[in-house]
C-alpha cells in the first residue's frame, strides 16, 4: 500500500501543473511529437521537455524516437490509478450524503408526528 500511495502522489503531482495538464488533454486525441505539444506554450523547449520528462518519468506519457523525432503517448494504466482513487472518494461521499439525507428525512419525519 505505502508504494500505491507513493505512485498516487506522484500522478497528482504530475497533474498539478496546468501545462502537464493540458499535454495530458492533447494526447488523449492521439500521439504526438515534441516539437507538436510544445507549439501552443509560450516557454523555450528545453522548459517544455522537462515537463514530458516529468509526466515520463511517473509513467504517465511514454516515448519512442524515431531518428531524431520523439513522439509521446498517454499511458493509461498510472492515469487510471488516479481515477479509481477519485471514484473510490466519490462513493464514499455519495454514501455519505445518503445518509445524511435518510438522517433529515428521519428528522423531518419525527418533527411531523409531534
Amino acid at each position: 500500500m505505502p508504494n500505491d500511495r507513493v505512485k498516487l502522489d506522484q500522478i497528482f503531482q504530475a497533474l498539478a501543473d496546468p501545462t502537464r495538464r493540458a499535454v495530458l488533454q492533447r494526447l488523449s486525441g492521439g500521439a504526438a511529437s515534441t516539437l507538436e505539444l510544445a507549439g501552443p506554450f509560450d516557454m523555450a523547449l528545453p522548459s517544455f521537455t522537462q515537463h514530458l520528462r516529468m509526466l515520463e518519468k511517473f509513467r504517465l506519457v511514454k516515448s519512442k524516437k524515431s531518428g531524431r523525432v520523439r513522439t509521446y503517448e498517454l499511458a493509461q494504466k498510472n492515469l487510471q490509478v488516479a481515477e479509481d482513487w477519485i471514484l473510490d472518494r466519490r462513493k464514499l461521499w455519495e454514501r455519505r450524503l445518503d445518509q445524511l439525507d435518510a438522517f433529515v428525512l428521519k428528522m423531518n419525519e419525527d418533527e411531523d408526528e409531534e
